[in-house]
This record gives C-alpha cells, sequence and structure tokens, in this order.
C-alpha cells in the first residue's frame, strides 16, 4: 500500500490482534509515523503545554480573565513536520489526511472524556469554507463517535494564522445559532491551540447559553 503522507510503498505487518479486533492498518509507513510527536511528559493540566509547571503562566492569565474553559487536551506536539501536515491538511485541502490522526486522536480522548458529551466544532466563515472545501475542526470531530451539535457560528473572516498574538484576543469571532446546549457537557474541537483565544471565547458562549461544563479538544499544541 502507499503511505497517505509520503505515497512511497510500504507492507504494513499483520498481526493476530488486528485480524481479531479488526482494526486497520496504519495509513502511514513507520518512517511518517514516528515525526508524529504525541504530547507526553510533564504539561500544564489545563491546556496541555509542555511545561513544569502544573498550570502555566498563560492559562494563570486565562484565570485572571474568569475563563469558563475547564480543560484543553491536545494530541500532537507542534513541529516542523506537523506544521507541513497541517499546510498540506488545511491550506492545500488534502482531506485524506484526516485519516492519518484517527487511532491518536481517538485513543487520547478516550482517555480524557466520557462517551456522554457532545462535540461542538469551531467553525469556518461560509467564504473559508468554500475556498477549503472542508472545515478542518469538523473532520477530526468526525473521527469520533460522540455527537456534534453545530452551535457556532463564525462572523470572523480573518484567517488566524495571519493575526499577531495581540490581534488574536481583540474582537469577537462567533456567534451562536440558536441549537440547544443548555445542561449538556460540552467538548469544542479545533486543530491547533496557540494562544487559547478562539476556544476560550467559544467556550464564553457556550456557557452564557447554558452549557454545564465546557472542555476543548484539540489536534495540535502550539
Amino acid at each position: 500500500m502507499k503511505c497517505l503522507i509520503c505515497h512511497d510503498e510500504w507492507l504494513p505487518p499483520v498481526s493476530l490482534a488486528m485480524l481479531l479486533t479488526l482494526r486497520q492498518a496504519d495509513v502511514c509507513c513507520p518512517r511518517c509515523r514516528a515525526r508524529f510527536i504525541r504530547l507526553e511528559g510533564n504539561r500544564c493540566e489545563r491546556c496541555s503545554r509542555l511545561s513544569d509547571q502544573a498550570i502555566c503562566e498563560d492559562c494563570i492569565g486565562w484565570e485572571r480573565r474568569k475563563t469558563v474553559l475547564k480543560q484543553n487536551v491536545s494530541v500532537y506536539m507542534y513541529n516542523d513536520w506537523m506544521k507541513e501536515v497541517m499546510n498540506r491538511f488545511k491550506f492545500r485541502g488534502d482531506y485524506a489526511l484526516v485519516e492519518a490522526f484517527r487511532f491518536d486522536v481517538r485513543r487520547v480522548f478516550d482517555e480524557h472524556f466520557s462517551s456522554d458529551v457532545c462535540l461542538v466544532p469551531i467553525p469556518l466563515s461560509s467564504s473559508r469554507l468554500a475556498e477549503r472545501g472542508f472545515n478542518q475542526a469538523e473532520a477530526i470531530a468526525s473521527l469520533l463517535s460522540v455527537p456534534m451539535i453545530f452551535a457556532l457560528q463564525r462572523i470572523d473572516d480573518e484567517k488566524q494564522s495571519k493575526k499577531t498574538r495581540r490581534e488574536r484576543f481583540v474582537g469577537r469571532k462567533f456567534c451562536l445559532t440558536g441549537e440547544d446546549v443548555a445542561e449538556k457537557r460540552i467538548v469544542i474541537v479545533d486543530d491547533i491551540y496557540t494562544t487559547g483565544a478562539t476556544v476560550h471565547e467559544a467556550a464564553k458562549l457556550l456557557y452564557d447559553a447554558g452549557a454545564r461544563e465546557i472542555c476543548s479538544f484539540t489536534l495540535v499544541r502550539s
């Protein structure tokens, strides 16, 4: 088979456990798979940032702002390899790459969240959705066997990747769609947690709409 990322031919090993559980073979060759770095070891318990502090300085700052986001859980470290993969996935419209994340996304999610939550993917603006062809946050959420609620609508059309750190904290990005989130335990899903401004704003809107508990789950922690 061909590696989903580098497109080299390779022969995945087949084990008895895979046959018994009907687990699919990895879509990435061992060389490409090894370059995905799972977040492990000492991390901030609130945002998954690699840190020797239990709560990092950024999260202390969010606490001062009275954030309602309980916790962010991320799967991978952001490095040059992940930057290239995310560029292909998001900006070059390579939707198939989402399958490279499936196993790790499901495993990390199941380690931190129960099945009684609802997922709220961070939305794209209509123009950005037309440009890319799909919403990367929704694609990541679709890997999980958990209901999705489309409770947010984007009102800010500017790319987050083009903004400075300061600009990400300024101005509203979302409004509510009217979907019922009252008393629900919500997990916001996005691709990258950088400053946290996106998920913290989304959490505040959902909390004001009556959500009982709000966390976020992101593919990458920058």
